[in-house]
């Protein structure tokens, strides 16, 4: 993605404005079709809601294509990257996302994709028609056209503000049709984390009697829930003041095993409360079916088959098949209005390092307490993504988490030294990082 305008000012423009740079604000219109689809009562509870939280459902992407050109290596969507196969050829394209700030969502009209790795890492073969591509990921893709025709290479945003493209072709005379971008999505309540008993950071609580979790409760409509999905039982009960962050557990309360995901409550620190921190996430799903917003009815909607986190199978057995000795849970949290991002509502500035110890076998929960896409991304080591299957854990280096969802991945900390640990969003970063010590001894300082 490029913009004119220095990164400095788009910076300052969003720290004034956050959702300055999004032309996709809910309209009048917009509320008039969700009446008709949805009824009266519930759609005008459910724009109470997101005025009464000061937040916008459109709000997908901080920075959108109104200032930003996408690219494909370099070329614009009207130049378009060109490249020249012969029929029957099996295509390997490897696909990088060096945006900046932007997630792309990627599918090739006419062809399908066979997905064989993932950051690099050899997976067992998955056939998709799309896949979503967080900023630092890459995929490989192998593709086989069969017939004489030229195919278009179509990555658009996740907020659908604009694309980039690339020409599959036996002809350097050819030119495949661009195909429209999908609809624009907006947020629901499962970008929430299914709860709204968190959703008052922002505001003094002795000011917001119609901000309270029971007045909000029943202004939602949960019956297109998917109960059964949630791993978490203990909606109602109030953690904020337990601590788990990395703390050893009593060898009567051991971490589940790998691959399994963690099974403990989530909990939130008090860091979390404060006008810095808009949103926690009561009981955050699984993001691993998640294809991810914008994406979840496209099997219905367009026949497509997209990639999930869940699809991904290492190719080869998982080297370290021990258990973790410990959990860290991890919130990644800001405040959209105010354009400040953290984790654990500390800023990177604040925030100590985490430790690790040499050779120790970790599981780490991200938790996203924000309605914002997070691409994390810890150098160093391996992030062992937990899909179920203990023994054909995918590799990653960078991991996106769904809004208001949580996810698991196992670290073997086999690399001494200081690691970065951070959101790849690059505005984003200066808040939402960590650096990571692992060490031989004890603690780094």
């Amino acid at each position: 993605d490029w913009s004119d305008q220095s990164p400095e000012d788009i910076y300052s423009t969003l720290k004034k404005r956050g959702d300055y740079y999004n032309f996709k604000q809910r309209t009048v219109a917009d509320l008039w079709n969700d009446i008709k689809a949805n009824g009266l009562a519930r759609s005008w509870a459910e724009r109470g809601m997101w005025n009464e939280m000061r937040m916008s459902q459109s709000d997908i992407a901080d920075v959108t294509g109104d200032t930003y050109t996408y690219l494909m290596n370099g070329n614009t969507p009207e130049q378009g990257w060109n490249a020249l196969f012969k029929s029957g050829e099996r295509i390997r394209l490897r696909f990088i996302n060096s945006a900046a700030m932007t997630i792309f969502d990627v599918r090739i009209p006419g062809l399908k994709m066979t997905v064989v790795a993932a950051d690099g890492q050899n997976i067992e073969p998955v056939s998709v028609d799309e896949f979503r591509i967080g900023v630092a990921e890459t995929y490989d893709v192998v593709v086989t056209p069969s017939d004489d025709s030229a195919y278009c290479v179509f990555a658009q945003s996740i907020d659908r503000s604009g694309y980039c493209r690339g020409n599959l072709s036996p002809n350097p005379q050819w030119q495949a049709d661009i195909p429209k971008m999908d609809y624009d999505p907006v947020l629901g309540h499962r970008d929430m984390g299914m709860g709204m008993a968190g959703m008052h950071g922002m505001h003094d609580m002795s000011s917001m009697n119609a901000m309270t979790p029971k007045n909000t409760m029943k202004a939602m409509d949960h019956s297109a829930h998917d109960m059964s999905a949630m791993t978490n039982p203990s909606m109602n009960k109030d953690h904020s003041t337990h601590n788990m962050k990395g703390m050893n557990m009593p060898a009567t309360d051991k971490p589940a095993p790998a691959g399994m995901g963690s099974q403990r409550d989530i909990a939130h620190e008090k860091t979390e409360f404060g006008p810095h921190v808009d949103m926690r996430a009561a009981t955050p799903m699984n993001g691993l079916d998640d294809p991810g917003i914008g994406l979840r009815d496209h099997a219905q909607r367009y026949g497509r088959r997209v990639l999930r986190y869940a699809d991904l199978r290492n190719l080869y057995k998982t080297e370290d098949r021990r258990d973790p000795s410990r959990e860290i849970q991890l919130h990644l949290t800001g405040n959209m209005q105010r354009y400040m991002w953290s984790m654990d509502g500390i800023p990177f500035a604040d925030a100590a390092p985490l430790q690790f110890k040499y050779g120790e076998r970790l599981r780490i929960v991200l938790v996203n307490d924000s309605m914002m896409t997070h691409p994390i991304h810890l150098h160093g080591v391996w992030s062992e993504l937990e899909t179920g299957e203990a023994m054909y854990l995918p590799k990653k280096h960078t991991i996106l988490v769904q809004p208001g969802s949580k996810i698991s991945y196992l670290v073997s900390a086999d690399a001494v030294g200081r690691w970065a640990y951070h959101c790849h969003l690059l505005y984003h970063m200066p808040g939402m990082m960590r650096e990571v010590h692992i060490t031989e001894g004890g603690v780094q300082s």
